[in-house]
């Protein structure tokens, strides 16, 4: 949700341009800072940063993208097994056109994913349909697979030649992604999509390895018990690490097209049962990396209309309760990827007399002087309210 002001938007951000009562008031009536969701030495993803809002420390539990969204497939790793983020994607010659392969359907996509395993799987290489691009491989061979990989959405419309991966165990990633492109490019999967005007999932792209991390469990650390709503694996697999319950809503697609009223209400329901709710919202990420000014704006007001205003409602039955507010990270229009920033973030409580009188917005966070430096340490915050009193 956080961005660049945008002259566009006469030199605002979506975020300031989009019409959000229900946030707005949340805000002025609670605290309104910055807090840095990504540690200097990691490179700026949802993985790292959702760590830290979760209230981990990615210095002390990152261990890779994939191995957490591993979790959310039911794949159990072992100690020696490399889990590998495995997108399907679009590229014309060697230019990355489309990091999603036009969103493709879950059907299509465990379709591809059972050709790989049938063409390029072996006793130590293994595909994992995940949810439509967001796919798994799984390597348990000798090498270890520390190469520097890049996400791709950072490389939209450029050459992959510059940006195949290199250093330990290249090779096999490489190898595996030229021949997925052989084996795909012509596929009656592909010449159907292409027929219907979409983009062919006809490579995939290697990246976000890492092994299985050693998470405490949330109720261990912090003492409360949680849930999570979301269409992301990669939220899921975390969930399954902490040990809270995965809340699936009919209708939760992870993009633009999400069902925002039902992730509500389901929210709503879970607060009957668990201390924290957890709900997750992709939508203007895609927007973002699509470079997509309206649909951000429209996702920013469907997430206050349909989400925040509805459980804040709910959450007044209550004689005392707390609401976080916040992005992960930045994903502005004109880069169409991720960003370090510190994001904005608003802690509305009923145990604090602290209001700051402000809208939501990145500039008015950053004029508050409130600030999180260290991620995770909002988590205890949040949960203790020190930080509203």
């Amino acid at each position: 949700m956080a961005d660049y002001k945008l002259e566009k938007l006469s030199n605002r951000t979506p975020l300031e341009a989009a019409r959000t009562p229900n946030l707005d008031n949340i805000t002025s009536g609670g605290v309104l800072g910055l807090v840095n969701t990504i540690p200097k030495r990691f490179k700026p993803g949802s993985d790292v940063a959702c760590l830290s809002v979760l209230g981990y420390d990615p210095e002390v539990y990152y261990t890779g993208r994939a191995p957490l969204e591993s979790a959310s497939l039911g794949i159990n790793l072992g100690k020696q097994d490399w889990a590998v983020r495995c997108n399907l994607i679009t590229i014309n010659d060697d230019i990355l056109e489309d990091f999603t392969a036009g969103h493709i359907s879950d059907n299509e996509a465990k379709l591809i994913i059972s050709i790989l395993n049938e063409n390029l799987g072996n006793s130590n290489i293994s595909f994992y349909a995940g949810k439509s691009y967001r796919n798994i491989m799984v390597y348990n061979g000798d090498i270890m697979i520390e190469a520097d990989c890049t996400p791709p959405h950072d490389i939209i419309g450029k050459s992959i030649r510059k940006y195949l991966p290199k250093g330990n165990g290249s090779e096999i990633l490489i190898d595996l992604m030229k021949s997925s492109h052989h084996l795909l490019v012509n596929h009656d999967v592909n010449k159907v999509r292409i027929d219907l005007g979409e983009n062919p999932a006809n490579m995939i792209w290697l990246w976000g390895q890492g092994q299985r991390p050693s998470l405490v469990p949330f109720k261990e650390l912090y003492g409360i018990s949680g849930a999570v709503i979301t269409g992301v694996d990669l939220l899921k697999g975390l969930a399954t690490y902490l040990d809270w319950n995965i809340i699936d809503v009919p209708g939760a697609t992870a993009y633009l097209d999400t069902d925002y009223d039902a992730k509500a209400r389901y929210a709503i329901k879970a607060l009957e049962t668990h201390d924290l709710v957890l709900i997750h919202i992709e939508a203007p990420d895609e927007a973002g990396h699509e470079g997509n000014i309206h649909e951000k704006i429209r996702a920013i007001e469907n997430i206050d209309k349909k989400i925040i205003g509805p459980v804040f409602d709910a959450l007044k039955k209550y004689n005392e309760f707390r609401m976080l507010i916040l992005p992960d990270h930045y994903t502005p229009i004109s880069k169409k990827t991720h960003t370090s920033e510190p994001v904005p973030f608003t802690i509305y409580s009923t145990d604090s007399g602290k209001k700051s009188s402000l809208s939501f917005s990145e500039s008015n966070a950053e004029q508050t002087g409130l600030r999180v430096k260290k991620g995770y340490k909002l988590m205890s915050h949040f949960i203790e309210g020190d930080i509203a009193r």
